[in-house]
């Protein structure tokens, strides 16, 4: 009988622990996801084309992933939805560490976009960094093998 008497305690404590730990509305949170992969700690290598989304609620964070890239340009397009202030760069490297894209939107100025071709690099396996500072609203990014 008194076992069952702390099961029930034990059990009602991991209950509050895991809704405390698990209720985050109040705080400032970045998610990327590349390719339905949430981005967490190290990198993730993706090959073929990127298809990324992200949300924030007011939060920051700097992930970055390798991509092979078989051509020496990449098509890139990206756009965000911000309910105020905060910023989206994407920072592309080729294989060689050199930067081909270095591209900024601000959520508090038009445009809310950007696409185009990065600059000329080595083929091979490219690293993608994508910042996303103070950013409240959520947004999306795709890269493919350039022409």
């Amino acid at each position: 009988m008194k076992s069952t008497g702390l099961l029930k305690i034990a059990t009602l404590v991991m209950a509050f622990i895991f809704l405390t730990a698990c209720n985050n509305d109040d705080d400032d949170f970045v998610r990327v996801t590349v390719n339905g992969t949430l981005l967490v700690g190290d990198r993730s290598d993706f090959n073929g084309d990127i298809d990324a989304s992200f949300t924030g609620n007011g939060g920051s964070v700097s992930q970055n992933f390798i991509w092979n890239n078989n051509l020496n340009t990449a098509d890139y397009n990206a756009d965000i939805t911000a309910t105020s202030e905060g910023t989206f760069r994407m920072i592309v490297e080729d294989s060689e560490g050199s930067i081909v894209l270095d591209e900024i939107i601000d959520g508090a100025t038009e445009p809310d976009s950007i696409d185009g071709v990065t600059s000329t690099g080595a083929s091979g396996i490219w690293t993608v960094t994508i910042e996303v500072t103070n950013f409240n609203g959520d947004g999306s990014f795709s890269l493919s093998e350039g022409n």
